[in-house]
């Protein structure tokens, strides 16, 4: 991931959604499955015994998925089987793709996040082949 912006619907505008550097994963495999991973900035390893309240920040902190996907157009839609946020299975999220060389930028629609309705945009840099992700 090479950067998260969203904006509200008033215009408010947020260059660091997942917090200061952010990581993530973003994979699309010819048999038509995507796998989505995103890991806020500035994340707290867990202590030895873990309190709720940690539990609940590395939860809020970390979003993962997976399902089919299928690309029509400048449409691209993730079918979700499995993830860490239960309410997202069996839903399609549905995000406007364009690509720009190696680079490919997907907005959600507008959507209530924290009592605010706001998109999304988020940019992907695609790895070289045989390229680790922290190169």
């Amino acid at each position: 991931m090479v950067r998260a912006i969203s904006t509200t619907a008033a215009g408010e505008r947020n260059e660091n959604p997942y917090g200061l550097s952010p990581s993530g994963l973003l994979t699309y495999s010819s048999a038509g499955i995507v796998i989505a991973l995103i890991s806020f900035g500035g994340r707290k390893p867990l202590s030895v015994k873990a309190r709720a309240e940690e539990k609940v920040e590395a939860f809020d902190t970390f979003l993962a998925y997976t399902g089919r996907y299928s690309l029509v157009g400048n449409r691209v839609t993730h079918r979700v089987e499995i993830s860490s946020i239960q309410n997202y299975v069996g839903r399609d999220l549905v995000r406007a793709v364009s690509f720009d060389g190696d680079q490919m930028t997907l907005v959600t629609p507008p959507t209530p996040v924290n009592g605010k309705v706001q998109t999304l945009e988020l940019t992907w840099q695609r790895l070289p082949e045989g390229e680790s992700l922290k190169s």
